[in-house]
């Protein structure tokens, strides 16, 4: 008798013959996405409290979003930065538009990486250095000069040989980063919240000394927003914010939720700084495409529109409330809705699993093995975090 495999386990087998098996996966295919919920194949449904790397920020398949893509490619999916477009130009106003002074112009690319190597390369143009500074526990992307800006040392292992010119010091420590500037470097990089590396942020003292050094050496000062911007911490930048400590940096870079899954980068600069940036200085084939353009306009006036900063900052204060109900967790870190929960104890990863398959609810890990992330979409609701809480006091009796 011939046994008929399930769509999911032809999908699986099919993706494990012909692709390389770069990620491990979990054992589902999402078929289909509607908030906060994503769909098997075989119909079963998820509780998404990780957004596909907190990419999905509106949801999945907001209307407005999906109407703003489909209208875009019955008219033209793509044409290169050789010719003007109005789709790239209503695109680029809004993001300035919501910008804290005195960003004012933008480079829009493919990825975060792409955006944070491109600021790297500002920098130094500006400069004229080479030399950039960045952190312990920061995360920057895949590239080759992203990937060395990265101080995680199993990523850095993966990117060599590394570019030269990297200084690392550690996140937080006001002498070590006084110690370290100097007039050779022309970047200060980080994260302001360390999400990969434990969703971890300083106080808005260090953010206000670290754009001081930068003012003191002629250092242009990098917020890697990847993660953090897009509405994300209950605003539209860290940059700029009271946690940031009303800190704005010389470059932002963004990614990751500013198409809602159309692939995306951009980075934010001065009018100052951009005076340094020449004809083919930066370059990208498919950046500033008409489709990623019509989703990011669309992106962040479904953000706006529905209140979701208002609602990243409502469901961080419900979470706080909820989680002293769980025994086992020591506290919340973050801010809006780019969450770390911690444990007592290095369980995360056993925690994250048991979601998963007891409770199907998707979240995240990080490298602090006590640290559970959470990077829900920003239309998450009281109901679906009390799903979280409901599913992590049963975990908690069985880890008791």
């Amino acid at each position: 008798m011939t046994q008929t495999l399930s769509i999911f386990s032809e999908t699986a087998q099919r993706e494990d013959k012909f692709q390389l098996a770069t990620y491990k996966k979990y054992d589902l295919d999402a078929v289909r996405g509607r908030g906060c919920w994503v769909e098997t194949s075989d119909g079963e449904r998820y509780l998404d409290l990780y957004g596909g790397h907190a990419v999905a920020a509106t949801g999945h398949c907001h209307p407005h979003v999906v109407e703003a893509i489909k209208r875009q490619a019955d008219e033209m999916l793509f044409y290169s930065n050789l010719v003007y477009s109005g789709v790239r130009a209503r695109a680029a106003e809004k993001l300035v538009s919501i910008a804290p002074a005195p960003l004012s112009k933008v480079f829009f690319c493919n990825s975060g990486t792409e955006a944070n190597e491109n600021a790297m390369r500002i920098a130094r143009l500006v400069t004229g250095r080479e030399k950039v500074i960045t952190f312990t526990g920061g995360f920057h992307g895949r590239t080759a000069d992203a990937i060395s800006a990265t101080a995680i040392g199993k990523y850095r292992e993966l990117g060599r040989p590394n570019v030269p010119g990297h200084i690392f010091v550690e996140f937080g420590n006001a002498e070590a980063i006084q110690q370290a500037a100097n007039n050779t470097i022309a970047a200060i990089m980080l994260e302001p919240i360390q999400s990969i590396g434990g969703v971890t942020m300083a106080s808005p003292y260090y953010y206000k000394l670290l754009r001081a050094v930068c003012d003191a050496h002629g250092i242009l000062l990098i917020f890697d927003e990847v993660q953090t911007g897009v509405g994300r911490t209950g605003s539209w930048f860290f940059a700029g914010s009271e946690a940031a400590g009303g800190v704005v940096p010389d470059c932002v870079t963004l990614a990751k939720a500013l198409g809602s899954g159309v692939p995306v980068g951009a980075c934010l600069t001065t009018d100052a700084h951009a005076a340094h940036i020449k004809e083919n200085s930066l370059g990208t084939t498919f950046g500033g495409g008409m489709l990623a353009m019509a989703a990011v306009t669309a992106t962040l006036e479904a953000i706006e529109d529905d209140g979701m900063m208002a609602n990243a900052r409502a469901m961080e204060i419900h979470l706080r409330a909820r989680l002293k109900e769980i025994p086992i967790v020591v506290a919340l870190r973050g801010r809006g809705l780019l969450l770390g929960i911690e444990f007592e104890e290095a369980i995360a990863a056993q925690v994250n699993r048991d979601l998963l398959e007891r409770f199907h609810i998707i979240t995240g890990t990080s490298s602090d093995a006590r640290v559970l992330r959470l990077l829900p979409p920003l239309c998450v609701s009281h109901a679906e975090i009390d799903m979280l809480i409901d599913a992590l006091k049963e975990v908690s009796a069985s880890e008791t």
